[in-house]
């Protein structure tokens, strides 16, 4: 199995070491950092995960959370050897619905000041995470510019990509996190209107189950990456 994934808003490939060694052995696996200093548009982060892939191997494209949107983009584009595709906690449209979607667009800029041991503990809220998970949310959210971390929260706030999974002509896996706190449950439910055939696992865990859940989320795309071949 060749895997890459495609990380979180905060962009690190740093926090996915649990989950990447629960993967069987056989497991090929690449994991892409966003950079955390530089603002790339919508365009410039699939033309980065575009020259990331496998050029001549198929893959399972596995995204979480922030990448979803850009990975059905990409999906939807037929790429060559993509065989799958895995959205872990993810959304086609804002996550974010009604009167906190409007307040988002105007509280995105004060994100910045918002500590990220806040901001972790928002992303586990839901789950008994250790304190090692929340240390290690907390370092990778301080490690990005806040301008770049604004960038990427207007990115998800204005995001609506429905007619884009709708081209997809890959089998699609959502891995639902039973107590997220973040992603509307309408996001999974408006997916399914659109594209009726995608299979969905639920975990019972908050938003970040790839470090919440590491073993339970390795065996759920191994699962579905078997039957792929």
């Amino acid at each position: 199995m060749n895997l890459v994934l495609l990380p979180g808003m905060h962009g690190s490939s740093e926090l996915y070491a649990d989950f990447v060694a629960a993967l069987p052995t056989s497991a090929e696996t690449r994991v892409l950092s966003y950079p955390n200093d530089t603002l790339l548009s919508n365009s410039e982060l699939l033309e980065t995960i575009r020259s990331f892939v496998p050029r001549t191997e198929p893959y399972v494209l596995l995204a979480e959370s922030f990448s979803t949107p850009l990975a059905i983009q990409f999906a939807a584009a037929n790429p060559p050897n993509l065989s799958g595709l895995i959205l872990c906690a993810g959304f086609a449209t804002s996550p974010l619905r009604g009167v906190t979607r409007l307040l988002g667009r105007y509280l995105a800029p004060a994100l910045p000041f918002v500590p990220a041991g806040v901001a972790g503990a928002i992303m586990v809220s839901g789950s008994h995470a250790p304190g090692s998970i929340l240390s290690r949310l907390r370092n990778a959210i301080n490690s990005v510019r806040p301008s770049v971390l604004v960038n990427r929260v207007h990115c998800v706030l204005g995001c609506d990509v429905l007619d884009d999974l709708r081209r997809i002509n890959v089998p699609v896996l959502y891995m639902h996190a039973a107590h997220d706190r973040l992603v509307n449950p309408v996001c999974l439910e408006e997916m399914r209107r659109v594209k009726p055939d995608i299979e969905v696992a639920v975990l019972n865990g908050a938003h970040v189950l790839l470090q919440l859940m590491p073993r339970q989320s390795a065996e759920v795309v191994a699962s579905f990456a078997r039957r792929l071949s």
